[in-house]
C-alpha cells in the first residue's frame, strides 16, 4: 500500500484540507495506496511554483533541456520496469504486454521530444521596405495544465508533458483521479532527470475540486487534456472564456473499412487487435467495422472465433489479452449500449455480458441501429460493431457517418482503393492495411469533428505549446 503526496514545486505535499482519496485495482478491488484530495488552494500552489520554474527551464539553453529529456529516457530505459511496470499494471488494469509496451514507447516520446528542443525553427519574410527586417520567433507559452487519461496512464502522460517541455513551458499535471500514482512516479522521474523542481509539478484530485481549478487558472496559458467529449467540451468552452490555447484530443469510434479483396481470416485477427486491445479502452479502437458483403460471412465468422480465443486471464499471463474495465461505471455503460442495440434490432455474434469482475467478454454486434448508442457514441469497451456494404463508395459513406474522426484504417490488398477511401474519410489519421490504433512519437495524433482540437507528437506538439512574435528591426541605409 502506497501513501503518498502530491509533488509542488519539487516538495512532497499533502493537499491544504488534509483530505486523501483511496486508489484501488480494477482487476481485484484491492487498495493500492492513498493520495491527496487537491482542491482550489492546492492548484493556485501548484499553478504559482510552475511561474517560477518556467523562467527557470525556459532560461536553459536548448541543449541543456534537450539533455534532461534525454536523461529522462534512459532512466526510462533501465528502470522504467521497476519503477512503472507494477503500477500499470495494478493502477490501470493493464496486461504485462501492454504495460511493457507503453514503457517502450514512453522511451521514444522522451528522445524524440528532446530533439525538438532544438528544432523550434522561426522564419523571415521580405518586405517591400529595403531596409526593413522582418523575423518570427517561437516563443513557449508559460503553464501548460496537463488533464491525462486512465487508459495509457504512461505513454499518454509523458506525450503531453515530454513536448510542452521540450518547447520550454513548465508543468502542472492533473492526473486521472483512477490513475494518479503512475503519474507521481513519473513527475519524480523528471525531477531525478534534472528538470528543475517547480518546472514539474503533480496534483491529484477530482475533475469538479481539482481539474476545473486548473483549467480556470489566470496563470495557466494552455490546457492540454485526453480524455472524454463530453469533458474535452466543458474544457474548451472554459478555456475559450480565457482566451487560452487548448490541445484537446478527446473520443472517437473508429472505422476499420475490410474490402473485398482483403483475406476474410487475416482481416479477422487485425480487427480483433484493433478493437479488444487493452479491453478496447482505446480512443483509436476500431469499434466500427463496415465489410463489403462479398467476403461478409466467412469475415464475421472469422471475427467470431478470434473473440471467443482471446484469452482472459492474469494480467501478468503474457497470454492474457486484456484485464477488466477501469471502474464499475464503465461495465455498465458497456452492457447498456449492447442491450439497447439487441433491442433495436442488433444480432449479438458473442459476448455481451460479464467473465468476472470488471471483465467484460469480447463482444461483436452484427447491423446495429445506425441511431444506437453502440453505433454513434464511444463505448469504450470490447464492443465492435460489424455491418455489410454493397462497394467502396457505400463503405466511405457509413464511414463518414459519424461525429467523430480521429482514425480510422482501410484493409485492402489494392493501392489505389485504399488511397481513394484515405483520402475521403473524415479523420484525422487513416491506415492501410492496418487496424485504426497506431501511434508514432513523431506523427501529428488528433482529429476533426468531436475527436478534439490540435495534434500532439513531434514537432506538431511542440508548434502546439508556442506562441509565434513577429520582430521587426527598421537597419536604415547604409552609410556612404
Amino acid at each position: 500500500m502506497q501513501n503518498q503526496n502530491m509533488l509542488i514545486g519539487g516538495v512532497e505535499t499533502p493537499s491544504a484540507g488534509g483530505t486523501t482519496f483511496v486508489v484501488t485495482a480494477p482487476a481485484s478491488g484491492e487498495v493500492l495506496g492513498t493520495v491527496p484530495r487537491a482542491g482550489a488552494k492546492d492548484v493556485d500552489r501548484a499553478v504559482t511554483a510552475a511561474a517560477r520554474g518556467f523562467d527557470a527551464w525556459f532560461r536553459l539553453r536548448p541543449a541543456e533541456r534537450e539533455a534532461a529529456l534525454l536523461r529522462a529516457a534512459a532512466l526510462v530505459a533501465q528502470e522504467g520496469q521497476a519503477r512503472f511496470l507494477d503500477t500499470l499494471i495494478d493502477e490501470s488494469g493493464s496486461t504485462i504486454t501492454k504495460a511493457r509496451g507503453e514503457i517502450a514507447y514512453t522511451v521514444d516520446l522522451l528522445r524524440t521530444a528532446a530533439g525538438e528542443a532544438r528544432r523550434l525553427y522561426g522564419e523571415t519574410f521580405p518586405n517591400d521596405d529595403p531596409h526593413r527586417i522582418s523575423m518570427v520567433f517561437r516563443e513557449p507559452l508559460g503553464v501548460v495544465g496537463v488533464v491525462s487519461p486512465y487508459n495509457a496512464p504512461l505513454s499518454l502522460l509523458t506525450k503531453m508533458c515530454a513536448f510542452p517541455l521540450a518547447a520550454g513551458n513548465s508543468l502542472v499535471i492533473k492526473p486521472s483521479e483512477e490513475t494518479p500514482l503512475t503519474a507521481l512516479a513519473f513527475g519524480r522521474l523528471l525531477l531525478d532527470a534534472g528538470v528543475p523542481p517547480e518546472a514539474v509539478n503533480v496534483i491529484t484530485g477530482f475533475g469538479g475540486e481539482c481539474g476545473a481549478e486548473l483549467v480556470n487558472h489566470p496563470r495557466v496559458r494552455c490546457i492540454a487534456l485526453t480524455g472524454s467529449t463530453a469533458t474535452g467540451i466543458a474544457v474548451g468552452q472554459a478555456g475559450l472564456n480565457k482566451m487560452r490555447r487548448m490541445q484537446l484530443e478527446l473520443g472517437g469510434k473508429s472505422a476499420l473499412l475490410v474490402l473485398r479483396d482483403a483475406d476474410p481470416q487475416q482481416a479477422a485477427k487485425i480487427a480483433a487487435q484493433g478493437i479488444f486491445t487493452h479491453s478496447g479502452q482505446i480512443c483509436m479502437a476500431n469499434s466500427r467495422i463496415v465489410v463489403e458483403r462479398e467476403i461478409y460471412q466467412p469475415f464475421i465468422t472469422a471475427l467470431k472465433a478470434e473473440a471467443e480465443a482471446l484469452h482472459l486471464g492474469d494480467l501478468r499471463d503474457e497470454r492474457t489479452i486484456y484485464g477488466p474495465l477501469i471502474n464499475g461505471r464503465a461495465v455498465e455503460k458497456v452492457l447498456e449500449h449492447v442491450s439497447e442495440a439487441v433491442a433495436g434490432g442488433a444480432q449479438l455474434l458473442t459476448g455481451g455480458e460479464v467473465l468476472h469482475g470488471l471483465v467484460v467478454k469480447p463482444t461483436v454486434l452484427l447491423n446495429p441501429p445506425r441511431e444506437s448508442r453502440a453505433w454513434r457514441e464511444e463505448s469504450f469497451g470490447p464492443v465492435a460493431s460489424v455491418v455489410a456494404v454493397e462497394n467502396l463508395e457505400q463503405a466511405i459513406e457509413v464511414a463518414n457517418d459519424c461525429d467523430y474522426g480521429l482514425s480510422a484504417a482501410v484493409l485492402t490488398n489494392n493501392l489505389q482503393w485504399g488511397f481513394h477511401a484515405a483520402r475521403r474519410i473524415a479523420s484525422g489519421a487513416v491506415h492501410i492495411g492496418m487496424h485504426a490504433f497506431q501511434s508514432n512519437a513523431l506523427a501529428p495524433i488528433g482529429g476533426v469533428g468531436l475527436s478534439g482540437l490540435g495534434r500532439s507528437g513531434g514537432h506538431y506538439s511542440t508548434e502546439e505549446f508556442t506562441e509565434m512574435k513577429w520582430i521587426s528591426a527598421d537597419v536604415g541605409s547604409l552609410p556612404r
